[in-house]
């Protein structure tokens, strides 16, 4: 296989911007906030998945009658007043598939207004040409419906993506599509279960570039 039959396709939150700890700080302000006791686990789960499995999440640790909305609303505003630095190696990899004319897309678990202001604010937004969000599927990860519309979209078979994650929701989506799920992990480290669906793990975006180029 040569480099020209691949496509890659990234998650954004934790693979290309540093969001995801400043998220957990927002999630946790606010239920101290509004007096919520802070579960841990239940941000955790909500990592990698779309915002109404996110809400199951919550309504499941916190009951049914949990205000969601205005909960969400009030981690939505703290986000907002956020600035999320690039995570190491973004620039060398974009720049890498563009020089191999690679095509890239981002299939995101965030709502689609929010991909597509932070990618515009840093610039990063034409790297992409196709951008499937968390509002533009019916399911959320781990069922492969985002990563393979993002496929569809490139016009690759499933078995020529590379998948960039940092999640377990997402590596497990990606194995679910048939793909090649390569795990850069963030704040969640992988355990043996996500070890054994990922084709390998690094440590950064910069030694993604030395696997795609050895393997392909």
């Amino acid at each position: 296989m040569k480099l020209s039959d691949i496509a890659v396709i990234f998650d954004m939150d934790g693979v290309i911007f540093d969001s995801e700890r400043a998220c957990y700080n927002s999630f946790k302000e606010v239920c101290e906030d509004e007096g919520y006791p802070f579960i841990e686990q239940v941000y955790l789960d909500c990592i990698g998945v779309n915002l109404k499995r996110c809400q199951e999440i919550f309504e499941e640790a916190y009951g049914a009658d949990f205000d969601f909305a205005q909960y969400y609303a009030l981690v939505r505003r703290k986000m907002r007043e956020l600035r999320f630095d690039i995570k190491p190696g973004v620039h060398e990899i974009f720049a890498y598939l563009k020089e191999k004319q690679i095509p890239t897309a981002l299939a995101s678990s965030t709502r689609e207004e929010s991909v597509r202001r932070m990618l515009s604010e840093a610039g990063l937004l034409a790297n992409f040409e196709a951008v499937i969000c968390g509002d533009m599927v019916s399911h959320s990860k781990p069922h492969p419906e985002i990563f393979l519309t993002a496929a569809e979209k490139l016009g690759f078979p499933a078995e020529k993506c590379y998948v960039i994650e940092d999640s377990f929701n997402g590596i497990r989506c990606a194995h679910n599509a048939g793909m090649h799920p390569i795990m850069v992990p963030d704040i969640l480290q992988p355990d043996e279960e996500i070890k054994g669906l990922a084709e390998v793990v690094l440590p950064s975006l910069t030694e993604v570039i030395d696997y795609i180029e050895g393997v392909v």
